[in-house]
């Protein structure tokens, strides 16, 4: 089995083509996925041939995020996040959440304890 055919049966892919499905049927606008690095490779590749835009976040030798949907939605990826996602600010951390569609109420909750523990420290 080559780099761009692993099993596609395991439960990591699964997801990453559940995130695709859920994404063309417009269920989604933008998804993060993180995922082995062994995958990205197949990932990438099933993201071009669908014209599927995206951005690759190295997290460590292992892992990677990979977001991908909408080109307005990953444009502004690619203007927010240049850090690992646990350096966002509390605002850039709600921004992110909202766009990809977490739970609105969570999301408020998180900033406000993000924002109060900033602000402690600061």
């Amino acid at each position: 089995m080559d780099k761009l055919s692993p099993d596609i049966q395991t439960a990591e892919l699964k997801v990453f083509l559940n995130h695709v499905y859920e994404f063309q049927k417009g269920v989604r606008q933008m998804v993060l996925y993180t995922v082995n690095r062994k995958y990205e490779a197949f990932a990438v590749s099933r993201l071009e041939k669908q014209h599927i835009d995206y951005l690759i976040q190295p997290i460590d030798g292992k892992k990677i995020n990979l977001f991908f949907g909408k080109p307005e939605c990953i444009h502004a990826i690619r203007c927010m996040v240049t850090r690992p996602l646990n350096q966002l600010t509390p605002e850039e951390d709600f921004i992110l959440g909202t766009m990809l569609g977490y739970d609105i109420c969570a999301q408020c909750k998180r900033y406000c304890q993000r924002k109060e523990r900033t602000e402690k420290v600061a």
